[in-house]
């Protein structure tokens, strides 16, 4: 009886480490979180950055690069970008896109454009 006590008693465990390795594959592909990076701060700037190039110069984003952010003051920042574009007579250059916005509020003060052929 002894051995039938121990092979159940086996098989209880092993069921017990089943069902918590099951939970545990289930929980991780329920939240893959550990695979999906958060998006960068700038992002937001970025997006803006992109829209904004795109009504001032009605041309097609090529490229885009994060320059940066800078602290102005407690309560101004600035995010800067490069796009590279083309514009409809299908001349390419690049251009520096200055976002400057209060960082608690995330309200945006001004957007400069400075042109460039690098």
């Amino acid at each position: 009886m002894d051995q039938v006590g121990d092979i159940i008693e086996n098989f209880l465990r092993w069921a017990v480490i089943m069902k918590q390795l099951v939970i545990l594959i289930l929980v991780m592909l329920m939240f893959p979180t550990a695979s999906i990076e958060a998006m960068p701060e700038y992002a937001k700037w970025g997006k803006i950055a992109v829209e904004e190039t795109q009504k001032h110069y009605k041309a097609a984003i090529i490229d885009y690069k994060h320059i940066g952010r800078t602290e102005l003051t407690p309560k101004k920042s600035e995010e800067k970008f490069k796009l590279w574009i083309r514009n409809k007579a299908g001349n390419e250059f690049g251009v520096i896109v200055t976002i400057q916005f209060n960082p608690s509020t995330e309200i945006v003060q001004s957007i400069q454009f400075s042109e460039t052929n690098r």
